[in-house]
């Protein structure tokens, strides 16, 4: 009977672990500073949407993109929306990506998720510098697409070993 509940709950927890982690991210806002890099930050929910909407666009729903964006401007102090809009952006390049592609190749991926950075990134500057008159530093949001650009690859195995998981999960 335990195993019937251990089978059971993690057949759960990898169905809705893509949200979880999305959440997650969202709640727990970190940077390095505490490891002396001054530089050093990347956007892993950008990553992790990018790569969810575009593989396994089930295991992300639109809603729960929404409200983790509403949460992550309400953490980090923007204007309400702003994250959001970005997000479901992401989505939207996502499927765009995803109808036009016939076979899927991890360079196309990577030089995908470089355009749609440098997009997302202009446009929240141009919402947050032009209208809301944010002071804005633009070398941190160039370093900060360059490594969420280089570190993609190394989320891409991750998720992508992780979509199997999920994938591999025995039925009823």
């Amino acid at each position: 009977m335990s195993s019937l509940n251990k089978s059971s709950f993690s057949k759960i927890l990898f169905s809705y672990f893509p949200t979880l982690i999305l959440f997650l991210s969202v709640f727990n806002e970190h940077d390095f500073n505490y490891l002396k890099i001054e530089y050093f930050s990347f956007n892993f929910v950008y990553i992790l949407i990018f790569y969810w909407t575009l593989r396994s666009p089930n295991q992300l729903g639109y809603i729960s993109i929404f409200l983790a964006g509403i949460i992550n401007d309400v953490i980090m102090g923007l204007p309400i929306g702003i994250s959001s809009l970005c997000y479901l952006l992401i989505c939207s390049v996502t499927a765009y990506i995803r109808n036009i592609t016939l076979i899927y190749n991890f360079i196309n991926d990577w030089i995908s998720i470089l355009f749609t950075l440098l997009l997302i990134n202009s446009i929240q500057i141009l919402i947050l510098d032009l209208i809301f008159n944010y002071n804005l530093d633009y070398l941190s949001y160039l370093i900060n697409s360059g490594f969420t650009f280089l570190l993609y690859p190394l989320f891409y195995l991750i998720f992508n070993y992780l979509d199997q998981k999920i994938l591999l999960q025995p039925n009823d």
